[in-house]
């Protein structure tokens, strides 16, 4: 969920997918996603890992793209099946490693609302100076509730790796490959059923987003000094790259 957000706009957020357990309650939404090729869709390893999912099923997930609002899906709304979850070789937990990507059975069709997210190269862009941070999902807009509807959209900011690893903050938990984002005082994060989805960033010259960051952890939802965690997109631009050959 985001907590803090709004009613993202139809369309504003063409990359981002909601993974669903076919044999779920309602919509199954359990996770966040984001399309980087036609046929691949990029979340978080905890997401096809999750102990509630009936392993036998794996890796049967429902893919939705291209939609707003989740009970109310409209023609511009495709729906897509994975064949396979390819998990990082060294995931463990959500601490470490969390980044996965789900096959489709076939490709989505581009248009207004179902577009691939550009992934930075290690070279292209220097994270740490980009200012306009977004995060976008259907997950619990607060810690104890459900999931949302509508998409939710919420504007982050990128919070140093030092400080967000500091004794105030994480305490030495944060890997090297982690991004935060958020705000010291809380009150806007990523919550339950967001994980997997996007942190995107706009660098202050471009008009297009950099999808920079996977939504992995956090403690609690949108708790002072305990911003959200996520699996940075540039450290894993060559390990995606040789999993989608």
């Amino acid at each position: 969920r985001v907590v803090g957000g709004v009613n993202a706009p139809a369309g504003a957020w063409p990359w981002t997918v909601s993974i669903q357990n076919p044999w779920g309650k309602g919509t199954g939404h359990f996770c966040g996603g984001s399309l980087i090729h036609s046929q691949w869709v990029l979340t978080a390893g905890h997401c096809p890992s999750a102990p509630h999912l009936p392993s036998r099923r794996l890796p049967w997930f429902r893919v939705v793209v291209g939609a707003n609002q989740l009970t109310l899906t409209g023609p511009e709304v495709q729906v897509r099946y994975t064949t396979r979850a390819l998990l990082h070789q060294s995931y463990f937990n959500v601490t470490d490693y969390d980044i996965a990507l789900l096959e489709l059975d076939r490709p989505v069709e581009c248009n207004q609302y179902v577009q691939v997210a550009c992934v930075p190269h290690p070279t292209d862009v220097v994270v740490s100076q980009l200012r306009d941070c977004y995060i976008a999902g259907w997950g619990h807009t607060t810690a104890r509730t459900h999931g949302s509807d509508v998409l939710q959209e919420a504007k982050v900011r990128l919070i140093d790796g030092r400080l967000c690893n500091s004794y105030e903050y994480y305490r030495g938990k944060l890997h090297s490959y982690n991004l935060c984002a958020g705000y010291a005082q809380g009150g806007i994060d990523a919550c339950q059923g967001d994980s997997g989805g996007p942190l995107v960033c706009r660098a202050a010259h471009d008009n297009f987003f950099w999808l920079v960051g996977v939504t992995s952890w956090g403690a609690g939802c949108g708790r002072a000094h305990r911003p959200g965690v996520y699996t940075s997109t540039q450290h894993f631009y060559y390990w995606m790259l040789e999993q989608m050959r």
